[in-house]
């Protein structure tokens, strides 16, 4: 089973000299540099604009509340420009994403949206926490804003793709999926969705290849691992199926669809105690996971 979805950053605030750029699928954050008035209306200081933006702008290994901290004084400072201040919202709106506080993230995108109506990425991170929200209809709206803005982002094909694959529409998700990979191929997430996908469809061939090269560009996904498994299942190779979800209850050892996909494996394989076991196991955490396998067309 593919990975679930979320926000991600566009960019950074802008810098004194430079301006840099980070991006991965979901939400979208931005590089923010340094944008200010008047010597006079610096208020705070220079250097703690600095630090505030190192923090705004910071994802790996940054706390969410320190990023939040960071966007808040860019957000407060009178000698920010529309830019920056549409830059700092959406990244502490990607903050309080992180944080399942969606209401707050959206109205961060809303102040970055009123800023500039034609911002893409915030159309994009507002669908995501729309999505969190249980919202999905204006997750969609959002979704098709976003490309309508800006038809070259992957990361949003992908979003807008778990939105069809969650309603079960799963020849628009992998028209989707297929798009974010045409724009960026080394989305392993993608490929993994993608497989998935093609599984459910039956297109298993294809589908084997998607899940290698998912696990190709990233090894020891448990998702990736996962969703191999159920290729090989489908395909009745019972001994690869088995393998692939030993790998992806070894990283993930509470996996319900994993466990379940190993009992049907092991019962293929006339292991009626093992196999058993492993289904009680799995519907003791997730009740629904057999009527999942049987839409998967696994019975």
């Amino acid at each position: 089973m593919p990975p679930s979805r979320s926000t991600s950053d566009n960019g950074a605030v802008p810098t004194s000299g430079s301006c840099g750029s980070t991006g991965r699928v979901l939400t979208f954050g931005a590089a923010l540099l340094l944008v200010v008035g008047s010597a006079a209306a610096q208020v705070p200081k220079l250097k703690d604009i600095e630090q505030a933006i190192a923090l705004c702008n910071r994802v790996a290994e940054m706390s969410p509340d320190l990023r939040i901290s960071g966007c808040t004084t860019l957000i407060e400072s009178p000698a920010q420009k529309p830019q920056a201040l549409i830059i700092a919202y959406n990244n502490r709106g990607n903050a309080y994403s992180k944080k399942r506080e969606y209401d707050r993230a959206i109205e961060d995108y809303n102040r970055a949206i009123e800023i500039d109506p034609k911002y893409a990425r915030a159309f994009n991170n507002r669908g995501v926490a729309y999505q969190g929200k249980g919202e999905h209809t204006r997750a969609l709206d959002d979704f098709n804003q976003s490309i309508k803005l800006d038809p070259t982002s992957p990361g949003v094909f992908a979003n807008r793709a778990d939105y069809h694959r969650n309603k079960g529409d799963y020849d628009q998700a992998l028209r989707d999926y297929s798009e974010a990979l045409r724009l960026q191929p080394d989305l392993d997430a993608v490929w993994n969705s993608r497989c998935w996908i093609k599984a459910i469809l039956g297109d298993l061939g294809s589908a084997l290849s998607d899940c290698n090269e998912s696990l190709r560009l990233k090894p020891n996904v448990a998702t990736a691992f996962d969703s191999r498994g159920l290729v090989n299942l489908k395909l009745g190779r019972s001994d690869a199926a088995l393998a692939d979800y030993n790998s992806a209850l070894d990283l993930e050892p509470k996996r319900a669809s994993s466990l379940f996909g190993r009992g049907r494996a092991k019962l293929l394989r006339g292991d009626v105690t093992g196999g058993n076991g492993d289904i009680v196991a799995a519907t003791s955490i997730d009740p629904q996971i057999e009527a999942d396998f049987a839409r998967y067309g696994v019975k």
